[in-house]
């Protein structure tokens, strides 16, 4: 076998799949691979005769078909599975030679296999995908992380795949190390915070506002038209608008209110924990699947937990539930941000956060207007402390908070849960704040543990004890 192939695709899912077709759709000569011989085959019968693909059934053949050094593109679930594939091909591969991992895998494990690998002379990226299965095919959001000298690399492939926006492809070397799929970890988090705050504002709009599927079908397409325009809610507006053809009920309604989760969103919130950063809103996302996950227990209590009697709210709160929305989603964005920022801190990866936002303006999952205000945001402050510190961002907060606290206050009459719109608020209130009750928490360790305080009238970093009565 000849090598000609630039990349090879291992791993042919419906995502690997799409991604091969989109390489080879850019006239870059790829290999698929896959577990199942069965697979290779549909790949290539997509790919049809024009594209150049060729399809391998052996690791040996795989490294026989790519040009050195080989570049092998990993697109398997994660854990174990990346572990298995990698050993499996080891034997054929040569030092030098570059492994891509572009599943969702754990920062902690890309770090690892990073170490590993280059320990036997073998270069490897972490890269996140953003988009789906439509973005893989047509154009997704990639974050690359790793040594510079490999994404320089990969470049000329991975600029010609991403989704292009009005200021280039939306692929950047993202980091040293893990950064890749940090940053994609924390893209995640952000998402589970995106979602839920929608299905809160649904929520409300449905059950405190009484207003039909077709009327919030309208007023999403609205928001869609506006600063909130962005993929989710573009798509939450489609999702209103469809009926199931067996009942002719809005699709919606038949579907279980049981969300399922893959585990990033809970791994950018163990991470916030790991590093002592508030993140609220991505908290209450995953916790607000967890509880809708409790279904059977859920409908049990709903026969004896009453909860207010309160009549409908005039639907022209509509635009305070909209001001509230970008309200939270601002402060959830912050929060990840945040997160961000702490980890590069101690691992030094070197992360642009304009340049972050900027390639998270197409392909990806929470593309969106508001990313162009974030990319201004850190264009004016490249090491901005929190993003509500931003003068626009910072100062819709303060010019829409009575909207905002309007709305969770009325969810709260209504006894509709707010757990991600209400962590918002309450972070900003408490970021906004220049003294916060934890001084007695303070007073408290103090008592019970002789843990000491810091007093406000002694320099910062002095510490003392009280003998309290």
């Amino acid at each position: 076998m000849q090598a000609t192939s630039q990349i090879c695709v291992a791993g042919l899912a419906t995502m690997g799949q799409n991604l091969a077709l989109n390489i080879a759709r850019n006239g870059i000569p790829v290999t698929v691979w896959n577990r199942s011989p069965d697979k290779v085959e549909a790949t290539l019968a997509r790919a049809g005769k024009d594209w150049p693909m060729r399809g391998a059934h052996t690791p040996q053949q795989v490294a026989a078909s790519l040009v050195r050094p080989r570049r092998l593109l990993l697109l398997v679930k994660a854990g174990s599975p990346v572990d298995e594939t990698i050993a499996q091909f080891l034997p054929v591969l040569q030092a030098g030679d570059l492994i891509i991992d572009t599943g969702n895998s754990h920062p902690d494990d890309t770090e690892r296999r990073s170490r590993e690998l280059k320990e036997r002379g073998f270069r490897f990226v972490g890269m996140g995908v953003s988009g789906g299965e439509e973005g893989a095919l047509n154009g997704p959001s990639l974050m690359p992380g790793g040594e510079r000298s490999a994404y320089d690399e990969l470049a000329p492939i991975l600029k010609q795949i991403a989704a292009q926006v009005e200021d280039g492809p939306c692929v950047t070397h993202v980091g040293t190390g893990a950064a890749g799929h940090f940053v994609k970890m924390v893209h995640n988090g952000i998402e589970y915070g995106d979602m839920q705050l929608i299905a809160e504002c649904f929520d409300l709009m449905q059950n405190v506002l009484g207003m039909s599927h077709a009327q919030m079908a309208d007023a999403f397409a609205e928001w869609n038209r506006g600063f909130l325009e962005s993929f989710l809610i573009e798509i939450t507006a489609r999702i209103l608008r469809a009926t199931d053809p067996g009942t002719g009920r809005p699709m919606v309604d038949v579907i279980v209110d049981r969300a399922g989760q893959k585990g990033t969103g809970k791994w950018t919130s163990e991470m916030a924990l790991r590093y002592g950063v508030p993140a609220p809103t991505m908290h209450a996302a995953v916790e607000a699947r967890c509880l809708s996950a409790r279904k059977e227990q859920r409908v049990a209590a709903s026969q004896v937990l009453r909860g207010p009697s309160a009549g409908k709210a005039p639907a022209a709160l509509v635009a305070a539930v909209r001001d509230a929305l970008y309200c939270s989603k601002i402060c959830s964005y912050a929060q990840g941000l945040d997160l961000l920022a702490t980890a590069d801190a101690e691992k030094n990866w070197g992360l642009d956060f304009g340049e972050i936002a900027r390639i998270w303006k197409g392909g990806c999952i929470i593309r969106a207007r508001f990313l162009g205000s974030i990319q201004a945001a850190f264009g004016k402050q490249r090491r901005l402390p929190n993003l509500l510190l931003d003068p626009e961002l910072g100062g819709f907060l303060q010019q829409h908070q009575n909207s905002w606290r309007k709305v969770v206050a009325l969810a709260a009459e209504h006894g509709v849960p707010t757990l991600a719109m209400g962590a918002s608020l309450s972070y900003f209130d408490s970021y906004r704040r220049a003294v916060l009750p934890q001084n007695l928490t303070q007073a408290q360790r103090d008592l019970f543990g002789a843990h000491t305080f810091e007093r406000v009238d002694r320099p910062a970093g002095q510490m003392f004890h009280h003998e309290w009565p």
